[in-house]
């Protein structure tokens, strides 16, 4: 085998190989005969068909993987022998000019860069300070009691924070519009479900009671047909009731997990998760800033396919994610291009922080990693469960292991 390297940018390599045809005909010869004592036909036994009949149906796809054997070993050869670490996959280019007794071809493919880790020492990196008291704990509670409202019925006008129930009819130069009507709807006046002139409508009528009006829909409004159209309105109230926060009690305390009713530990807990969720943040918050830092002080040239394969990942992801959320996406264009800044940088920080904790020979300490999955139970509802499950298999506890070693736990 014969190999030529050429640098084509900072990045890319050409290496210019040649196979001999006598080691692509030898190899084809050997597939031909593995193939022959189980390929079956019509008239022959398994194993007993001619080696000329063979050949003839199975030469071209034999000769095509031979092929496709021998380059890519030469290509591993090539690499291997110059120590280049090549990211993602090479581009296979066959040369003019080739002859009888050899394949002459070329691979185009990039290289991971050198990463040499900036100066930190100039970097400034603010850390939030929050403590978490009794107000912070009391406007939690008060938004826990607003998830768990209820509604009475409520003989007077509508007003905000209510929950009506109305019939409305919505007609575009005096015809109904698709969409535009529905029977006893409700919604919550102040939600935000419906549009404000909408809700400013429906405010201060009492059951029984109907309004004529006209609305302008927004111009970015998402049906296309009614964006910036003026309608007609008709509704009629139905219902009007009025919201009933619980109190804070043995039963709302119970209601959220605390067996006994102790209002007293239901504060305690609250104030327990708060406290883990403040310090989650800030992690977060100085994560973000450490990578904005090390960003910063390394600039670093990513290869291409690097970057085009994590933004087809992203792409899945945020598929993924529409559809967990109920969406058909076969027919949502989500297009890898949006992401490209995002791949961007997330492959950087990825050579970057591999290059530190190469450099740094940073390893996880067992309490380290022990402190992590503490910290990761404590949202369970028992969380030596997930204790056991981690350290019951060695492939879990090293994914444990590998969150350590990311800044804050998290992938960057």
């Amino acid at each position: 085998m014969q190999t030529n390297q050429e640098t084509t940018s900072a990045l890319e390599r050409r290496i210019d190989m040649a196979v001999t045809m006598a080691d692509i005909n030898k190899e084809v010869e050997a597939r031909l005969k593995k193939m022959a004592r189980t390929v079956k036909m019509p008239g022959f036994r398994p194993g007993k068909v001619p080696m000329k009949i063979v050949a003839q149906t199975y030469e071209p796809q034999a000769r095509s993987e031979a092929i496709g054997a021998a380059v890519e070993k030469a290509f591993g050869e090539a690499v291997r022998s110059q120590n280049l670490r090549v990211a993602g996959y090479p581009r296979i280019e066959p040369k003019e000019g080739s002859n009888a007794e050899q394949l002459e071809f070329s691979a185009v493919f990039e290289v991971y860069p050198d990463v040499a880790l900036g100066d930190l020492s100039a970097q400034e990196i603010e850390r939030p300070v929050l403590e978490v008291g009794d107000a912070e704990v009391d406007k939690t509670i008060e938004v826990l009691r607003k998830q768990r409202t209820t509604f009475d019925v409520a003989e007077r006008a509508a007003a905000e924070g209510d929950r009506v129930v109305i019939d409305f009819a919505g007609r575009q130069d005096g015809e109904l519009f698709e969409g535009g009507q529905a029977q006893d709807f409700p919604f919550v006046i102040g939600a935000g479900s419906m549009l404000k002139d909408f809700e400013a409508a429906v405010t201060g009528l009492a059951s029984g009671e109907s309004k004529t009006f006209d609305m302008t829909f927004p111009e970015d409004y998402h049906a296309a047909h009614l964006a910036g159209k003026t309608v007609q309105f008709e509704v009629t109230v139905k219902k009007v009731e009025a919201p009933k926060l619980p109190e804070v009690d043995a039963d709302f305390a119970k209601a959220l997990g605390v067996a006994d009713g102790d209002v007293a530990k239901l504060r305690d807990e609250v104030k327990t998760n708060l406290s883990r969720e403040v310090k989650r943040r800030i992690q977060a918050k100085v994560k973000e800033q450490v990578m904005e830092a090390l960003l910063t002080v390394t600039p670093i040239e990513v290869p291409k396919a690097l970057v085009e394969a994590e933004s087809r990942q992203l792409a899945e992801n945020a598929k993924r994610d529409l559809e967990m959320r109920g969406m058909q996406t076969k027919d949502i264009p989500v297009e890898p291009a949006w992401f490209a800044d995002q791949a961007v940088r997330r492959v950087k920080l990825g050579l970057i922080m591999a290059e530190l904790v190469k450099a740094q020979e940073l390893h996880a300490k067992p309490e380290q990693v022990r402190t992590l999955v503490d910290e990761m139970a404590q949202s369970y509802e028992d969380p030596s469960e997930l204790v056991r499950w981690y350290y019951a298999q060695p492939e879990r506890l090293a994914q444990a292991e590998a969150l350590r070693l990311q800044p804050c736990g998290n992938r960057w």
